[in-house]
């Protein structure tokens, strides 16, 4: 991939949820691609909004930019995916890696999914296979597979810059967890030094900045930064030291507070489950499923 294709890349904080969505742009064409755009929800109330996204949809739009790719790097636990809103407002193709059937078929047992929901990669428009090939404006572009955190998780690669999603947070916050359904330290490792041979001096954008310390809130660093700095991997640390961290670590942490909102509408594309008889739409709550959420979970009685 020529060094030489520089794509323009313009971050938006969500900040209860402290997510980085991004267009990215070939200057010369003026086409973009929109990667992990969100929805604002109001847990209290299970109302939707659509403020963030249309702040990113009005920059798109003062730009000057043709939108040809919606893309999501996965089925996100920890907020809720816009694309389905971007996409009707702006066009493009939407686009995620080809395990979302997996993870589709996976939480269409969980949460009870309609009779009709195929499990079959749909509403997206196109899955990517691994390393398959594509462009943004003149741009090269590819999808790289780093399952781990998730199985279906991608990486995207835009000319001289990656948007890593959940794979790796900047140097100061580690990796991703591990411990949803398809999760496995051993392939986020794996999947790490895949990004690891890229050239150092690769941009590299995360999806998520939980602000160590306190610190100003970050998306951006390098190949180069997380091979040296990265706290939970960086420096040579062996696969083995990395899956005892990881493990211990992912231990601790309860589940993200809008995993159950965010599961049901994102292996939809963005889109809500169709309206009930009562023409109201529903998110729901499953009681006490052995395999809802992390591998550690475990069925228990229900009360009388």
């Amino acid at each position: 991939m020529a060094a030489a294709q520089r794509p323009q890349v313009r971050s938006f904080l969500h900040e209860p949820t402290s997510t980085f969505s991004y267009v990215v742009w070939d200057p010369d064409t003026r086409r973009a691609a929109v990667i992990d755009s969100v929805l604002d929800y109001e847990a209290e109330s299970g109302r939707l909004s659509t403020d963030t996204a249309d702040e990113l949809i009005r920059f798109i739009r003062d730009q000057g930019l043709a939108v040809e790719w919606v893309l999501e790097t996965h089925a996100h636990a920890d907020h809720l995916a816009g694309g389905a809103h971007v996409h009707r407002q702006l066009g493009g193709t939407t686009g995620i890696g080809a395990g979302i059937r997996q993870v589709q078929k996976h939480f269409k047992e969980v949460y009870g999914f309609e009779r009709g929901f195929q499990a079959d990669g749909t509403p997206f428009e196109h899955l990517f296979e691994d390393f398959e090939s594509f462009r943004v404006g003149n741009i090269e572009a590819r999808a790289i597979p780093t399952p781990g955190h998730t199985s279906d998780h991608l990486t995207y690669q835009i000319g001289d810059a990656i948007f890593v999603g959940d794979t790796l947070f900047m140097p100061d916050g580690g990796t991703a967890r591990c411990d949803f359904p398809g999760g496995s330290a051993h392939t986020l490792y794996q999947s790490i030094q895949r990004l690891f041979e890229l050239p150092d001096d690769t941009r590299l954008f995360v999806l998520h900045d939980y602000r160590p310390g306190g610190r100003d809130y970050r998306y951006e660093t390098t190949v180069g930064d997380q091979k040296r700095d990265n706290i939970h991997v960086g420096g040579g640390r062996s696969e083995d030291d990395f899956v005892k961290l990881r493990t211990e670590r992912d231990a601790t942490l309860g589940l993200p507070d809008l995993i159950i909102p965010s599961v049901q509408i994102n292996v939809r594309a963005g889109h809500t489950p169709p309206a009930d008889d009562n023409g109201r739409r529903y998110i729901k709550v499953p009681l006490n499923h052995p395999e809802g959420f992390s591998q550690t979970a475990h069925d228990e009685e229900l009360p009388v």
